[in-house]
């Protein structure tokens, strides 16, 4: 035998007090009573109260709450095998780790909002496998595809403009590293999420991008940032923030580049979505193409299913209630004659 809720055995310690103040009121009772005659005159004033009739109605709730709390415990003994398949798709999150990403045109800078909203989808996930590419200059897998989420949060915890030690922004690389990772993944559960924004300063993005439709995956960008776009604040080396500047002394100034992440989406049939300050629009990619796609069966296991047997405490409990109801508290009084 085991218990699916076994944590309901914690009613258990409601139980007990509930017994000692129906004791209590049964004891109370026969204290007014004493005190409202004399106690050899009571059968003669209350002798259809039976206290004896009162004790066992009290018992018998006490019985009745335990074998509710042992249902809700869920017992459960038997067992049949059954086979359980675990469906799923494998979601490749490409992020664009450079120095851009700390504008703050989204609050609190566009990496912070863009880890913010990939926590979030996590919590949507149900078997379906992710993983981590960043990029700046060139590209790394952080994080290969897996049902770890927790794994995955940690390693996206870590992700910052550190990661990648080379500066810059290659698209390619990143499409094609994305490519690597979905090596062993059937063509039509592929997707990739490039969230950037969109500032390729280095390689032919659209060259990968048609690699990745040979491959049949589909990518869905993400642009972030605003096309007004915002000067680069940057910690120096006193940790205090300031203005990022090229090498001719110039301050840099990032703005969001949609065309190019447009003909990347178009060219492997995925979608573009802006990102703004109310719905970064990672969610709405979820709920509207990624969880539309087809899964695939990813594992098959046989998995022991327990038989419920709730319903025989509940039943007793029942049984027990209906008794407590039929036990009057007053007994009948006997004629002398």
């Amino acid at each position: 035998m085991q218990f699916a809720q076994i944590q309901m055995f914690n009613f258990f310690w409601g139980v007990v007090p509930v017994g000692f103040f129906l004791w209590w009121a049964v004891q109370k009772r026969k204290m007014l009573m004493e005190r409202f005659a004399q106690k050899n005159l009571l059968p003669e004033i209350a002798g259809q109260v039976s206290f004896g009739n009162y004790i066992v109605k009290n018992i018998l709730l006490i019985v009745v709450l335990s074998f509710s709390v042992l249902a809700l415990a869920r017992p459960q003994w038997g067992f049949e095998w059954q086979e359980m398949k675990r469906q799923g798709l494998d979601i490749l999150m490409v992020m664009d780790s450079s120095k851009s990403m700390l504008t703050q045109d989204i609050k609190p800078n566009r990496l912070e909002r863009t880890k913010l909203a990939v926590k979030d989808l996590t919590k949507k996930l149900k078997g379906d496998r992710i993983g981590l590419v960043a990029f700046a200059g060139t590209a790394f897998l952080v994080c290969p595809l897996t049902i770890d989420y927790g794994g995955f949060l940690l390693a996206l915890d870590e992700l910052n403009t550190s990661t990648i030690p080379r500066g810059g922004t290659d698209l390619e690389l990143a499409i094609k590293e994305a490519i690597k990772g979905h090596d062993k993944t059937p063509n039509q559960f592929k997707s990739i999420v490039l969230i950037t924004d969109g500032e390729s300063l280095e390689g032919d993005a659209l060259a990968a991008a048609r690699e990745a439709k040979q491959k049949g995956i589909k990518i869905f960008c993400i642009g972030v940032g605003t096309k007004e776009g915002e000067l680069i604040r940057v910690q120096n080396d006193q940790g205090q923030l300031e203005f990022l500047k090229d090498e001719q002394g110039n301050f840099v100034k990032s703005r969001l580049n949609e065309n190019i992440l447009q003909q990347i989406a178009q060219e492997t049939g995925g979608v573009y979505v802006r990102s703004t300050g109310t719905q970064f629009g990672l969610e709405l990619l979820f709920d509207d193409y990624l969880s539309k796609m087809e899964r695939r069966d990813i594992q098959a296991k046989m998995q022991k299913r327990y038989f419920e047997r709730f319903q025989i405490p509940l039943a007793l409990a029942l049984i027990f209630l209906v008794f407590e109801t039929m036990i009057n508290r007053r007994q009948e009084k006997r004629i002398r004659t």
